[in-house]
């Protein structure tokens, strides 16, 4: 299986010796978001882990552990944008973000480390010029630890809407995305940087920005060194191309505070009190295992092509 850690908060930053304790374990307790006393308990040994996808905004806590990880494969998803505290509240500064991106790069890889340049939005401080010259900026910082940049555009779910409404941040429309693909395009072509999108209703083949995904079948095939067989994931957007993973994260657990953020739907104190919540030696990211808690072993298998099921 792919293990996905995690779409819903941000492991590498905040709960990175969990993480690891999880490995030694053997295993991972997941609750169901929608129904949090239905819990899946997750294998975690390395025989049926075909790669681990990180997401992170600022994998710093993690990286001097990563020798923990030899018998797993796995990338990061790095996300690195230019806004400023207002926008994303809790993080490091650019300069700060870029020298980890670089040292995390020159310990894995950067076929590895995967850029991320989302959510892009529009309004009257980070307007299309700002983000040609930003973009311009951090592709030039990047240019030689990676070769990969994934771009998303912003999507404003319904609870995030008021959050956005305050800074006057919408849906972007179809000429604007074109406008803005079409000079990072350009850009990421004098560095060598590969441009894709995910998630993106609008196809931008014709501007050579490939459709691709966050969790590539062709990524991972490339760096486990194996054919896989997974289907697109079907838990995902209609327009999200990736395949299907398994997520160890819970939602409103993620503490770096951006106003756009699709995973937390609670104010920061709630989000920051859920952290207050968590126990590195737990089985659960947030929280233990009650009395009440429902806990069933889920069916995992490879997706390497001609590897049975281990259940």
């Amino acid at each position: 299986m792919i293990i996905s850690a995690s779409r819903r908060t941000d492991i590498p930053a905040f709960y990175s010796r969990w993480f690891f304790n999880r490995l030694r374990e053997g295993y991972v307790l997941v609750p169901n978001p929608y129904n949090p006393r239905m819990v899946s308990r997750v294998s975690l040994k390395p025989a049926w882990i075909d790669c681990i996808v990180f997401w992170s905004k600022n994998p710093a806590p993690m990286i001097g552990e990563l020798d923990q990880l030899g018998d797993y494969k796995y990338y990061f998803q790095f996300t690195l944008n230019p806004y400023g505290r207002e926008i994303e509240r809790k993080l490091p500064s650019l300069t700060e973000r870029l020298k980890i991106f670089k040292t995390l790069s020159d310990k894995i890889g950067k076929e590895r480390v995967i850029w991320r340049y989302d959510p892009i939005f529009i309004n009257e401080e980070y307007s299309i010029s700002f983000h040609k010259d930003a973009f311009a900026r951090i592709a030039f910082e990047l240019k030689d630890y990676t070769d990969r940049c994934t771009l998303e555009f912003i999507d404003c779910y319904s609870h995030i809407r008021p959050a956005m409404a305050k800074f006057n941040i919408h849906s972007l429309e179809k000429e604007v995305i074109e406008d803005v693909v079409s000079a990072f395009q350009e850009i990421a072509s004098e560095f060598a940087i590969k441009l894709n999108t995910c998630a993106t209703k609008i196809n931008l083949g014709y501007l050579g920005v490939s459709e691709d995904a966050c969790i590539s079948q062709s990524l991972i095939e490339q760096i486990t060194g194996y054919s896989i067989s997974a289907r697109k994931d079907k838990n995902q957007r209609l327009f999200c191309n990736c395949i299907e993973s398994l997520d160890i994260g819970m939602y409103n657990s993620c503490l770096n505070g951006c106003v756009y953020c699709y995973a937390n739907k609670e104010c920061y104190d709630k989000i920051r009190r859920n952290g207050e919540k968590h126990d590195v030696n737990s089985p659960l990211l947030i929280g233990s295992v009650s009395d009440e808690d429902i806990i069933k072993d889920r069916n995992v298998r490879s997706f390497r092509i001609e590897q049975s099921s281990l259940f």
